[in-house]
């Protein structure tokens, strides 16, 4: 449920369940981190899933009555991807929801399609949000959003996401997007993320 293409420097990795609205498994979280973990001397790695409506909708809901939502899984596979030299995009096409913020935060750069949605109902659910995202994400949006995201369970649409700095543009076709970024050679495109804070 884990695709994952190479094309020369450039990895593709899509979450690829849409019949459950990309639902992430203890499964999918080990074969993502394993890909993330194995990837060399890439230029750029895109984070996608299938299907036009959905991201992910998080942990897949009875794995996470299960113990899954407080899985340390959810914060090797964030650090891994925030690890990784090359340049990130998680190239949303649809809503991000849940625990699949974490691997999107992780990111360097966020493209959304117009009708993405952002919510990270871990208030709601009872649980606490995985250990780095509020930091990341106050990093993005400023501590008082961040709150307003994870306390106060607010919904964003892709305008308001793209006006706090959630996501950095909304494009008709993220993946595309994503495509046109890193235009340097690898070892050019990591000299210049390592010079960046």
């Amino acid at each position: 449920m884990i695709r994952a293409a190479r094309d020369g420097d450039v990895l593709t990795l899509t979450l690829d369940r849409p019949e459950k609205a990309n639902a992430l498994t203890a499964g999918m979280l080990t074969a993502l981190l394993a890909h993330v973990r194995e990837a060399d001397n890439l230029r750029l790695m895109i984070l996608t899933g299938a299907g036009d409506a959905v991201f992910s909708a998080g942990a897949d809901l009875e794995e996470m009555r299960a113990g899954l939502a407080t899985s340390p899984l959810w914060e090797e596979v964030s650090g891994a991807i925030a690890a990784i030299p090359c340049l990130t995009v998680a190239a949303l096409n649809g809503t991000l929801s849940g625990g699949s913020f974490g691997m999107a935060l992780a990111c360097d750069i966020r493209l959304a399609v117009p009708h993405a949605a952002f919510f990270y109902p871990v208030a709601k659910l009872g649980f606490l949000p995985q250990p780095s995202d509020p930091a990341r994400l106050a990093r993005l949006v400023g501590p008082a959003r961040a709150k307003l995201i994870l306390a106060g369970g607010a919904r964003l649409d892709a305008s308001e996401a793209l006006a706090f700095g959630l996501v950095d543009r909304i494009v008709p076709d993220p993946v595309a997007g994503a495509r046109d970024l890193a235009p340097g050679s690898a070892e050019h495109v990591r000299a210049i993320k390592a010079m960046v804070p």
